[in-house]
């Protein structure tokens, strides 16, 4: 085990948390045996942290024409092109298990292009790469390539804010030298 600090920054005791967000933290943790520690590096700053999962579970937790395991494709292929080791390593667990492949978080994160995914999982995260380092020369035609895979125009609206959100996500991050639970590294490997 390390003994690595999770963060640059002081983190909270869960006992002195505000009840919403300490009940949040203590749900996490029963259903996945652990808190992971992006929850309690957020938990600095409590109306940060109850604005930031606010927008996340919107993002990740809604029914719509992106599978959860494509939602997290997203996450794990941008964090890895914004170097972000807390969110390959914490959502690429989650993608392991959403998506029943022990293999497909790694190659998602080295190199999607040559991942064992669809077509249009490719052309889905080529979208959120540009997204994520040239949203400023996003245009039509990548709505009508998009179009051509069954992807929507809400479905396209969901790729750009996953993209978006982490690169946020992952900006802080890397700011703070947020470390992965050691957890996330068998998770849906076995």
């Amino acid at each position: 085990m390390s003994q690595a600090p999770i963060s640059r920054f002081p983190t909270p005791e869960v006992a002195d948390l505000p009840d919403d967000i300490r009940t949040r933290i203590l749900a996490v943790q029963e259903k996945s045996g652990f808190v992971p520690n992006v929850f309690l590096v957020l938990a600095r700053r409590p109306d940060e942290f109850r604005a930031f999962f606010a927008y996340h579970d919107a993002l990740m937790d809604k029914p719509g024409n992106l599978t959860k395991a494509e939602r997290e494709m997203i996450v794990v292929a941008t964090s890895n092109a914004n170097q972000c080791q807390y969110c390959v390593v914490a959502h690429g667990a989650i993608l392991r298990i959403r998506a029943k492949n022990p293999l497909i978080a790694d190659q998602v994160a080295v190199n999607y292009r040559k991942a064992d995914i669809t077509d249009r999982q490719k052309a889905m995260l080529d979208f959120a790469m540009k997204v994520a380092f040239e949203a400023y020369a996003v245009d039509d035609s990548d709505f009508a390539r998009l179009s051509t895979h069954g992807f929507s125009e809400e479905d396209v609206w969901d790729i750009a804010a996953i993209a978006a959100f982490f690169g946020m996500s992952n900006r802080l991050a890397n700011v703070t030298s947020m470390r992965p639970n050691e957890e996330f590294y068998t998770m849906g490997r076995i």
